[in-house]
């Protein structure tokens, strides 16, 4: 009987003990705003890795289209028995630096089909049935003689979409010709070929196919499906081209704007820096063809409602390869660079760089905002670099911000020499970097509370949770990260007065040609998907009001004490408050939510959760809403909402206001 009344005790207390561990009393003081939200708060990074333009959101599907690959045929494999010697021949052409190398083809046998070229796509070529798909090449004959017969086969060989193409030119100079055809399956992995009949002879280049459901349907566009998963998430603006492209492994394969502008055939291919830069992931056939190019990239912002937000070399090459510098007496043609790119996004069309963006469809100007000038780039070096873009830039468009490099890292002697320059030189925002542990993220969430309000704005430009080493193989797109990740963007969201701009980074990574993990949206030939990471930036992108509001736990900013994370703003547009809180403990909790509101508050509440079942879960292309959204609504009681808290989960409520 006593052994009874002893476990009864027992369980009484810690049940008792369980409660007081467990409920946790919220106010939110809608009255006392603390700092305004920038309307471009929540945005994304792209950057040319894991095969996130060529073979990604740039929607051709022919790998090497002009043979300007370090080995010319890359991708292409010659078909046909007994091909006679100079049959197939890549030429340059002289003068044309651009793109100098072009195909000709030599044919003496009319009619039978012996001689063709297959090309692989990028890791395959994502078909589907039904669908249109636009085959254009550039050629030049003296006399007709020669057509191209065009399959799309599927891994087993089978012919699953054609068509025949007889160029119609016969006059020695340089023409464009296309033609189109359904494909009647489905396929993943599925390749090209284009076989020649007839006899003579016939020069080829710019060898392209695209599917007809680009994004807006613009012919030679962008793959609608990854551009949809961007517009979904509201992005206030979009950092392009990079990262670490930006900068070259040496100056000489440094990111060039003027490269990438003008007609498609015309825009110089280089290596990409990501080609041979892990050994781990060594990828000898990624090169950037520039089809998406500056204008494509200011573009699509405006298409998504973001501000560009281009970045540009600083006249020094990647510090972790060559470290290879411009001396400061010939730094002019970055400098002009940087004036040209403002012309080309907002000059009238009558300047010389305006009038290239009109000709290129564009007459309007893109508005653009600001410039960032450097990435991740360190030392007394790139402070002087900075200073005389800085001095040319604010005399010739004051209304330009300029974003400058903190470094490669949060902290550290590079970040605190940087910081320290920056902030003397009186740039606008500094772009503040970290590839951390979840655990960093989790203990850093207080990292802006202390930080100079009079002083430049913060851009959070590259962020992302390892569970393994930097870029390490081992690296998840898990809830472990996710969570973390929210934790710590409730500390940019309360320090909205400070932190202007905050994006992941990398944005696309194929399933079968990465480089680099964890990344914010994984892509295979034919689908795309939102990580755990995606979506946490989505709710706060979705959600990002436009004031901030005090909110306290227990009469604590909740920066991690007991496991909870939290802020809370107003969308004075919508009449909306928005409270964010982070669970990021094993423990279920009871939240009393107190609202200090002169107004009415709605009776019902909107709650969007989002959680996993496990910490290491991952969302897959075969899995792609394992870790999603969703939504609920829950009564509220005069100025108070009752809630419970799930371990390790993040939540949105959502009421409106009067």
């Amino acid at each position: 009987m006593i052994r009874k009344c002893i476990i009864a005790v027992g369980l009484v207390t810690w049940l008792l003990n369980l409660e007081a561990q467990t409920k946790k009393t919220f106010t939110v003081d809608v009255d006392q705003p603390m700092a305004k939200v920038s309307p471009n708060m929540w945005g994304v990074f792209f950057e040319d890795i894991n095969l996130g333009a060529d073979g990604g959101i740039y929607a051709e599907l022919i790998k090497n289209r002009s043979f300007e690959f370090a080995q010319p045929l890359m991708g292409w494999e010659k078909l046909g028995k007994d091909i006679p010697e100079g049959s197939l021949l890549v030429l340059n052409r002289p003068g044309n630096e651009q793109n100098p190398r072009f195909l000709r083809i030599k044919k003496h046998e009319e009619g039978k089909e012996n001689l063709g070229l297959r090309n692989e796509g990028f890791r395959g070529m994502g078909i589907k049935q039904n669908l249109r798909y636009d085959f254009s090449v550039l050629y030049r004959q003296e006399q007709q003689g020669i057509r191209l017969h065009v399959q799309l086969i599927d891994s087993l060989g089978q012919v699953i979409g054609e068509g025949q193409m007889e160029p119609e030119q016969a006059d020695g100079q340089w023409h464009k010709q296309q033609i189109s055809f359904q494909a009647t399956e489905t396929e993943p992995k599925a390749k090209l070929n284009v076989w020649f009949d007839g006899e003579g002879q016939l020069d080829l280049d710019m060898i392209s196919l695209f599917p007809e459901d680009t994004w807006k349907k613009r012919s030679g566009g962008l793959r609608a499906d990854m551009v949809q998963l961007l517009a979904d998430m509201k992005p206030g603006f979009i950092r392009f081209p990079g990262g670490c492209i930006v900068e070259g492994h040496e100056l000489s394969t440094r990111y060039q704007w003027k490269k990438t502008v003008g007609p498609i055939e015309d825009r110089q291919l280089i290596i990409n820096r990501w080609n041979t830069e892990f050994q781990h992931r060594l990828t000898p056939d990624y090169y950037q063809t520039f089809g998406l190019g500056f204008f494509e990239y200011f573009q699509l912002s405006e298409d998504i409602g973001a501000e560009p937000l281009p970045i540009l070399n600083c006249g020094m090459a990647c510090q972790f390869n060559t470290a290879e510098l411009v001396p400061l007496d010939d730094l002019d043609e970055y400098v002009q660079d940087a004036l040209d790119l403002i012309e080309f996004a907002n000059g009238d069309v009558q300047t010389k760089w305006g009038k290239l963006r009109a000709e290129m469809g564009h007459p309007e100007p893109f508005e653009l905002k600001m410039i960032g000038i450097g990435n991740e780039n360190w030392g007394p070096q790139y402070v002087e670099r900075l200073e005389a873009f800085k001095k040319t830039l604010n005399d010739r468009y004051p209304e330009i911000n300029i974003v400058a490099s903190s470094g490669t890292g949060p902290d550290g002697e590079r970040f605190e020499y940087l910081d320290t320059a920056l902030r003397k030189m009186g740039i606008d925002i500094i772009d503040e970097h970290y590839y951390q542990s979840p655990e960093w993220f989790l203990e850093n969430a207080a990292r802006y509370d202390d930080y100079d309000r009079q002083g430049p704005k913060i851009f959070a430009g590259e962020y992302a949770a390892h569970t393994d080493r930097t870029a390490g193989e081992g690296n998840k797109n898990s809830w472990r990260a996710a969570i973390a990740e929210a934790a710590f963007l409730t500390g940019l969201e309360r320090n909205a007065d400070v932190v202007s701009m905050a994006s992941y980074a990398p944005l696309f990574a194929h399933v079968d040609g990465w480089q680099w993990t964890p990344d914010l949206i994984w892509v295979d030939n034919l689908k795309a998907y939102g990580t755990p990471n995606y979506h946490v930036q989505k709710l706060y992108a979705t959600n990002k009001g436009t004031d901030v509001v005090p909110i306290k736990v227990d009469g604590e900013i909740p920066t991690g004490q007991n496991g909870i994370y939290a802020s809370a703003v107003v969308d004075q547009s919508a009449k909306q408050l928005i409270i964010k809180v982070v669970n990021h403990s094993d423990q279920a909790m009871n939240a009393e939510l107190n609202i200090k509101l002169k107004g009415k508050l709605a009776k019902q509440v909107d709650q969007i959760l989002l959680k996993a079942d496990l910490l290491d879960d991952v969302n897959t292309i075969d899995q792609p809403d394992k870790v999603a959204p969703k939504e609920s609504s829950i009564a509220i009681k005069g100025k108070k909402l009752f809630a419970n808290i799930d371990p390790y989960a993040f939540y949105i409520y959502k009421v409106a206001i009067n």
